[in-house]
């Protein structure tokens, strides 16, 4: 009944608006998170429609709390489209600590129950418990964070979203070769020392793929470069992550990256003055000496979209996957003081190659597996909907990454010049 009603008012509006002469908004426009909110007429829309539902409500599921860097770097969005949309506290809720576990459900459940009529959750294993939901509860719309499963369940009210953020880390990687080609320069190490740490979480594809699009980015400038990888089988544990960073350099790697999600890792190098690339928030605070850049997902244009959606009634994506062109793919601010000179130029030099499709993250002309080149690469993916099990991902000379669902799916261990303990 609530949705009835906010459908209604809404309509009104809307005709009221139009019979005033106001000026049209364009609907693509509306849901384009690249819309400049500063115009009166479009801000002024946006906050009628919001606040035409003063009981609609969000709510949020995070894995951890803001002490994990990924998860804050939802959160962080959550409140950023909160205050845009001008939604009250009271219409946004989190749920924080919620482990990948029966917990999600519950978690899920409750929120229904306080009136959220939306809910989003930001781990990998929350998918089970949010399709669980989104089943009994076919009412509320449920969206997830770095999932597969939308485009098979058949569920109007269950969707899953992610970005290509292995775009992101192909661009800090190139970050990262230039500050290697800086470091053979200068005879701090020699080209066959170019070798790079990465401390990995868990041993999926979302990691794979990142690790993988990290080096090719920096072996794209720094050819010489090889890369190491150690795993703390954790998405958030500090202690592991400072002591993988540890051991990466004590086996001889002059650069440390990661895709984990503390401030552990970027800490370790700031005592033994090891560059080092982060993830989701810019870690020069704690490594003012050797931070270069991070890679991170904006998570608001997607927030915006489904939140906007949902106040209308209307659906949503089944799947979606973000990008540079919608500023969902970002870099955190580069530390001028650690990063090599002609950085900057050269990062912007290579986004507008990958926007304009000249360059490829996943050319297959710049990598080989065993020594060889691979010309085929089967994957199970999702077509038009429909389940198709080793479906060749290889085309037009690359790997076709979160092309044909939003998850990645390069699982590739590994492409010569990486190695993992």
């Amino acid at each position: 009944m609530k949705k009835i009603l906010s459908i209604l008012l809404a309509l009104a509006m809307l005709l009221t608006f139009a019979a005033c002469g106001g000026t049209e908004v364009d609907s693509d426009s509306e849901s384009d998170s690249s819309v400049d909110v500063s115009d009166e007429s479009v801000s002024d829309t946006v906050a009628d429609e919001v606040s035409v539902d003063p009981d609609y409500k969000v709510g949020f599921i995070f894995l951890h709390d803001e002490n994990s860097t990924y998860d804050k770097n939802f959160m962080d969005a959550a409140k950023a489209v909160q205050a845009e949309l001008g939604l009250s506290d009271e219409q946004v809720l989190f749920k924080v600590g919620i482990p990948e576990s029966n917990e999600c459900y519950e978690a899920a459940a409750e929120l229904v129950d306080e009136g959220c009529d939306l809910i989003f959750a930001d781990s990998f294993g929350h998918e089970t418990y949010m399709i669980q939901a989104a089943e009994e509860f076919p009412e509320v719309q449920f969206a997830h964070a770095t999932g597969t499963k939308s485009q098979t369940e058949g569920l109007d009210n269950y969707h899953n979203a992610f970005a290509s953020i292995y775009e992101g880390r192909y661009l800090a990687g190139v970050a990262a070769g230039m500050k290697l080609n800086e470091m053979i320069e200068n005879g701090e190490i020699t080209p066959e020392e170019a070798k790079i740490g990465y401390v990995g979480a868990f041993n999926y594809a979302e990691v794979v793929s990142g690790l993988t699009s990290f080096f090719l980015g920096a072996r794209s400038i720094c050819e010489s470069a090889t890369m190491e990888v150690v795993y703390t089988n954790s998405w958030f544990d500090i202690a592991l992550e400072k002591e993988a960073a540890i051991t990466l350099m004590d086996s001889g790697c002059v650069l440390i990256s990661q895709h984990a999600d503390s401030e552990g890792a970027p800490k370790a190098c700031e005592e033994r003055g090891v560059p080092n690339v982060a993830y989701n928030i810019s870690t020069i605070s704690i490594a003012p000496t050797t931070a270069l850049i991070s890679s991170k997902i904006d998570w608001a244009p997607y927030m915006k979209m489904i939140v906007e959606a949902t106040m209308k009634g209307e659906n949503f994506e089944t799947d979606w996957c973000g990008s540079l062109e919608t500023n969902s793919v970002l870099l955190t601010e580069l530390n001028e003081a650690v990063a090599a000179e002609g950085t900057a130029e050269k990062i912007e030099e290579v986004k507008a190659g990958l926007l304009d499709g000249s360059i490829k993250v996943f050319d297959t002309s710049k990598f080989t597996v065993n020594g060889e080149t691979l010309t085929e690469y089967l994957a199970d993916v999702v077509d038009e909907g429909d389940f198709v099990p080793e479906t060749n991902v290889i085309a037009d000379g690359a790997f076709n990454e979160s092309s044909l669902r939003s998850a990645p799916y390069f699982d590739i261990k590994y492409i010569d010049g990486i190695t993992a303990k």
